[in-house]
Parts: structure tokens; C-alpha cells; sequence
């Protein structure tokens, strides 16, 4: 698959703005941990090999086992994750789907039994974003480096 524009040198401003985005929401206190997850969960529905690689080696980086990082395509059937995580994973999956799912009412209320108010808002713009770079990635071929 050859990379089709390159979306950092066709568009500084707006990468600038993304970066910014990107930076901003890492900064409002969740859990890098819980990031890199709900990160790594968007980007596999999403399809994104270079956001799908990046964040798993991030996770490993962090020292996350091998075993979690391989279950979270499967988080609702693994003993690996927290209640506050699987919130956040259902949270991303409802978001991420938005079009199919419509945000349901169960996926809210396990959000809300994990999260503040603030912090629901927080997670909501983080899977935003990852949604964003996805499209990006996707969109223009970036893949992960060889």
C-alpha cells in the first residue's frame, strides 16, 4: 500500500492543531494507561495498522503484559481488564460505532459508575481524537514502519 499525501508537510496548521488536540487531552488527568488502551481499541475497529502499531508498542513500552495488549480486541471476554477499563473500552467502542450504536444507555451508565462528570467528557474528546488521527492515517495510507 503506498502512502498516499503526506499530511504533516501538506497541511502544518493543521496538524499543529491536531498535535495541540492530542496533547491537550493527554493532560486532563486519565490514566496514560487507560488512554493508550481506548487508543489502541479505536484504532482496531477502526482498521489502523500505524495507529493499531503505535499504540500497542506504547503500551508494552509502559510495561503493560503482552497478554493484556493482545486481549483487548477481545476486553469483554478477558480477565485482564479493571471495571473503570472496561467502561472506558465500552465507552470507545459506543463512540467509535457511534453510527450504529447511538451511545446506548447501558454503555453510559457503566461510564458513569467508573467516571466523573469531567472525566467523562475528558475520555469522550481522547476517543474523539484517536478517531481523528485514525482517519487521518487511514485516509492518506501512513503505515507503520517496517
Amino acid at each position: 500500500m503506498n502512502q498516499r499525501t503526506d499530511f504533516y508537510k501538506a497541511s502544518p496548521d493543521a496538524l499543529k492543531a491536531m498535535i495541540a488536540l492530542d496533547g491537550a487531552s493527554s493532560k486532563l488527568g486519565l490514566e496514560t494507561s487507560l488512554l493508550d488502551l481506548i487508543k489502541l481499541r479505536a484504532s482496531q475497529i477502526n482498521g489502523c495498522a500505524f495507529c493499531v502499531d503505535l499504540h500497542s508498542t506504547d503500551l508494552r513500552k509502559a510495561g503493560e503484559s503482552e497478554r493484556k495488549v493482545y486481549a483487548v480486541s477481545v476486553w469483554r471476554e478477558a480477565p485482564f481488564f479493571t471495571e473503570r477499563e472496561r467502561a472506558a473500552l465500552a465507552w470507545t467502542e459506543a463512540i467509535t460505532l457511534i453510527s450504529q450504536t447511538h451511545a446506548p444507555d447501558a454503555d453510559y451508565e457503566a461510564l458513569r459508575s467508573q467516571f466523573t462528570e469531567a472525566e467523562q467528557v475528558n475520555l469522550t474528546v481522547a476517543i474523539a481524537t484517536i478517531n481523528s488521527w485514525n482517519r487521518l492515517a487511514i485516509g492518506f495510507r501512513k503505515s507503520p514502519a517496517k
